[in-house]
């Protein structure tokens, strides 16, 4: 398999890095892949969907850094977006459209909800939704 698009949200937990770096080496291995790393952040139905929520930018500034950073290590071009939106996981499936993605790779965190295993409500609804194939990487329980 080929890709030629790479999508990874981010959003600060410890599986960006390992999702940043798969991607980067599946983009090597093709050579003419590009990888592009996304956040959104959730903007809640009070306020408008454009409101300045600086302090949930400056996190997320530093979280694309980060992955920005992570990709330069392996050689590889990161290219980020920041969004707002009512729906993270909307966002997502909107944002792989609009690239024309190939693949979105997505970190899933070890989560508990009621002491059982939990991904969520993102995963599922991309799983569901994307109009590419979904590469999940799941961090092992610790």
């Amino acid at each position: 398999m080929e890709f030629e698009r790479i999508l990874v949200p981010v959003d600060g937990t410890e599986t960006d890095e390992e999702a940043i770096s798969l991607a980067c080496t599946i983009s090597k291995v093709s050579g003419k892949t590009r990888v592009f790393a996304v956040h959104i952040i959730p903007v809640e139905r009070a306020l408008p969907l454009d409101a300045e929520l600086s302090s949930a930018i400056t996190k997320a500034e530093g979280i694309l850094a980060k992955a920005e950073e992570i990709a330069e290590k392996q050689g590889v071009k990161l290219e980020t977006d920041l969004l707002q939106a009512r729906e993270v996981a909307n966002a997502i499936i909107d944002e792989a459209i609009e690239k024309e993605i190939d693949l979105i790779l997505i970190g899933l965190s070890y989560k508990t909800r009621f002491g059982e295993f939990c991904m969520g409500g993102v995963l599922p609804y991309i799983l569901q939704n994307a109009p590419c194939r979904v590469i999940v990487y799941h961090q092992r329980k610790v």
